[in-house]
C-alpha cells in the first residue's frame, strides 16, 4: 500500500508586540517560496537543534529580532506539500518583542508590517495561517499566556 510520508522539519513563529491598542503581530512579504504573500516566521530545524531553538533562530535571521519571552503553543499547523507528496507538521511558536525593537529584513523578505490581529487575517493566503492567528490572538494577547508554555531560553545554544 502506498503512503504519504510526514515530516517535521521546520516551524513557525509568530512576532508580537504591545502597541496601544493591545497586541499587533508581525508579518512579513516572502521573496522566494509563495513570493508576495504575507506570513509568519518560518524555518527548518537545522542539525541537533530543538524546534524552540530554530524558532530563535529564524526570529534573528529574517528579523533581526530578539524574543523577550518565547512560548510554545498547543498548535501543531499541518498542511500537504503538493510538490513533495509530503504531509508537513510544524510547531507553532510565540515571541513576544520589544515594542521599540528595530525590524531588519533579510533576503527572505522585501517588506514587513505590524499589524493587528483583525487585519493579519485577511493577509495570510491560507486557512491554517487565519486559523493559528484567532487561536494565538485568543492564548497570547486577549489573556495572560499560560507560564506551562514558557520557555526557558537561557540554554539557548547549548547543545
Amino acid at each position: 500500500m502506498a503512503e504519504i510520508p510526514v515530516r517535521s522539519s521546520l516551524v513557525f513563529l509568530f512576532a508580537l508586540r504591545v502597541s496601544e491598542e493591545g497586541h499587533d503581530v508581525l508579518l512579513l512579504k516572502r521573496t522566494q517560496t509563495l513570493a508576495g504573500e504575507c506570513s509568519q516566521i518560518s524555518g527548518r530545524i537545522e542539525g541537533n537543534e530543538k524546534a524552540w531553538e530554530t524558532a530563535l533562530r529564524e526570529l534573528k535571521e529574517e528579523t533581526g529580532l530578539e524574543a523577550d519571552k518565547l512560548y510554545s503553543t498547543d498548535i501543531c499547523e499541518t498542511y500537504y506539500g503538493v510538490t513533495q507528496n509530503v504531509i508537513n507538521v510544524a510547531p507553532v511558536f510565540v515571541a513576544f518583542v520589544k515594542e521599540s525593537a528595530e525590524v531588519t529584513l533579510n533576503f527572505e523578505h522585501s517588506a514587513y508590517r505590524w499589524v493587528r490581529f483583525e487585519d493579519a487575517e485577511n493577509m495570510v493566503p491560507y486557512g491554517g495561517q487565519r486559523r493559528v492567528l484567532r487561536q494565538i490572538n485568543e492564548d497570547f494577547s486577549k489573556r495572560v499566556p499560560s507560564k506551562h508554555f514558557e520557555i526557558d531560553t537561557s540554554n539557548a545554544g547549548a547543545n
